[in-house]
């Protein structure tokens, strides 16, 4: 462009010169024609020859003019073309104060409030990423065509490599109920709400897919995994106590019926009668106990009174205070041997966890006839175990003894009185001592319960209890609510 400016300038300037000249050289030359005066004539030449002489210098005098003029409009247009191509940090040099001067000051300010602008949007445009990563739940973002237009880091997580910008979302992820969402955000332009279940495994999420005033549309997920496994918790939780009251209450209720028809009951059955009533009305209050319990562990503010207690203390009072729950059974409560090194335990909510674990385990020693208790030293902690040499767990049942109300053998822990809670109350005071808990069994080789406790060296005691630990219940070791 500035080559062409350069030689229309050039031709032009050229042009009026020999014009000029023309002009000149036509009007000297008739006049001296037609005089004949010598000196006019000389005139006339000298006339001539200081228009070619004039036409000589201004030449180049025009040609470095056009040039700079051309040079300048060239470093206009690369100007032009860097704020094009998005650099906004380019700048005219004005070197001169002349007419193009004023172009170039209003050229520069706008591409200084172009930069602002443009760094006000980027940055608004970064807190917004940050905002949306930061965020619990997935977002994805598809343009009209049903392209992936964005997604946040969640999103990305959920569904890896496959979502990327550009991408169809039918291709990225493959949940027909996001799908069907996002479509009917995009055609009908109206909100649609769903439930994801195949998004990723294990994991179910609420579809909220809006329309965008811009075109495309937004699909926010929400995870709901935690809320749904709550509430079938709940669910089981709520029919487990509810079987678990109705059995000893029919129980009760018939016996009772059958006391209040019969006119003139003998006294050896009123007695077995109201010793089976009695016996249900136990089983219930174990229940409740152990109900109150679990929900005392659970609690955010359950706290326990940590203290220093050398290990073999732990055990030596377990076997001291539970063996008497051994009398009657004919099985005889071992020790196994535990080191002196202290660990940081609340003492009454040790004789809970033995008490449950110990008891568990004469419901399946009978064949063994001993249990045997001892510790042993690790790195950092101290491993408690309570052995029995009973039939033994299978595998697949190892997993779910600590969960509430599960049971390897449901017909003999309701013959025993079982609640199914114990080894639920167990992992968490365990747990709450920073320690864990696991079984291992072989059929035909007993069932050991372990768990740890960490060192004294290792934690810091704190300063003060917030409130005061749990009682035991005599008789099953049973924390009082």
């Amino acid at each position: 462009m500035t080559s062409k400016v350069f030689i229309k300038l050039l031709g032009l300037f050229f042009l009026l010169l020999a014009i000029h000249t023309g002009v000149m050289e036509f009007l000297f030359h008739g006049f001296v024609e037609h005089t004949a005066s010598p000196t006019l004539r000389s005139v006339g030449r000298e006339a001539l020859w200081s228009g070619l002489i004039a036409l000589l210098v201004a030449l180049p005098v025009a040609a470095w003019i056009s040039l700079r003029i051309s040079g300048r409009l060239q470093r206009v247009m690369n100007f032009a073309r860097r704020i094009a191509d998005g650099d906004l940090a380019a700048r005219l040099n004005e070197t001169s104060h002349d007419e193009l001067s004023p172009m170039e000051a209003a050229l520069n300010r706008t591409a200084e409030r172009l930069g602002q602008d443009f760094a006000e949007l980027e940055s608004s445009r970064h807190e917004l990423t940050v905002m949306l990563d930061s965020m619990q739940e997935a977002v994805v973002a598809v343009t009209s065509e049903g392209l992936v237009r964005w997604s946040n880091a969640v999103m990305q997580r959920i569904a890896g490599m496959q979502i990327r910008p550009g991408r169809p979302l039918i291709h990225a992820v493959r949940d027909p109920e996001l799908l069907s969402c996002v479509r009917v955000a995009l055609e009908r332009r109206e909100l649609c709400f769903g439930r994801a279940g195949s998004l990723a495994q294990g994991r179910v999420f609420e579809i909220n897919a809006a329309p965008l005033p811009s075109g495309g549309a937004l699909a926010v997920l929400h995870d709901v995994t935690g809320i749904e496994a709550a509430q079938k918790s709940r669910r089981e939780f709520v029919a487990n106590v509810s079987h678990e009251l109705r059995t000893p209450l029919t129980s009760i209720q018939g016996y009772v019926e059958t006391l209040i028809e019969d006119p003139d009951p003998g006294s050896e059955t009123t007695r077995e009668f109201l010793g089976i009533i009695l016996k249900n009305a136990s089983r219930m209050n174990r229940l409740t106990e152990d109900l109150l319990a679990l929900a005392s562990v659970e609690s955010p503010d359950y706290k326990l009174s940590l203290q220093p207690t050398r290990a073999s203390a732990l055990v030596k009072d377990a076997i001291d205070s539970l063996g008497g729950m051994l009398v009657d059974s004919g099985i005889k409560l071992q020790s196994a041997g535990a080191p002196e090194t202290p660990v940081m335990a609340d003492p009454d909510a040790m004789n809970q966890v033995f008490g449950n674990l110990i008891e568990n385990s004469l419901k399946y020693a009978k064949e063994g006839k001993r249990i045997r208790v001892g510790a042993h030293e690790l790195d950092g902690e101290v491993q408690f175990t309570i052995q029995d040499f009973g039939p033994g767990i299978a595998s697949e049942h190892l997993e779910r003894i600590f969960e509430r109300f599960y049971r390897v053998d449901k017909a003999r822990s309701r013959e025993s009185g079982g609640t199914g809670l114990g080894l639920a109350i167990v992992k968490h005071i365990v747990q709450a001592h920073g320690g864990h808990i696991w079984a291992e069994s072989e059929l035909g080789s007993g069932a050991s319960f372990h768990f740890t406790l960490p060192l004294a060296s290792a934690v810091r005691p704190p300063a003060e209890t917030a409130s005061a630990p749990p009682s035991a219940v005599p008789g099953n070791g049973l924390l009082k609510a």
